[in-house]
């Protein structure tokens, strides 16, 4: 990415996908959480009161995430968006990390990131 607005609408389209990822799996879930995104950044709200954010860093050109396991940096990697100190990606850390903080099955289509 070559410049910030390519990668703001880049991680704006990620963060809608996730969006409406979570719609889908909500409505076939007993799961209850809350979701909004407000500027750039994605507030997941879950039953127990915890939260996982996910939110563009435009300085870095990362989706970082913040959930009660921990912080995510994620960059764009051959299409991907890739954890920048391991070698998963934001749709199967998302996975694992609203399964096990807010018990939500989830399948999320790919989050692809710009190459």
């Amino acid at each position: 990415m070559t410049t910030d607005s390519a990668f703001i609408a880049a991680a704006d389209q990620t963060l809608a996908i996730i969006g409406s990822a979570l719609d889908a799996a909500l409505a076939a879930s007993d799961a209850d959480l809350d979701w909004s995104v407000n500027d750039g950044i994605l507030e997941i709200e879950c039953e127990d009161g915890s939260k996982v954010i996910v939110n563009r860093h435009v300085p870095n050109r990362e989706i970082w995430v913040a959930a009660r396991s921990g912080g995510y940096h994620f960059r764009a990697d051959a299409g991907v968006w890739r954890d920048t100190r391991g070698s998963d990606d934001l749709a199967g850390a998302l996975t694992r990390i609203l399964a096990a903080q807010a018990a939500l099955k989830i399948a999320f289509p790919p989050l692809t990131a710009p190459a």
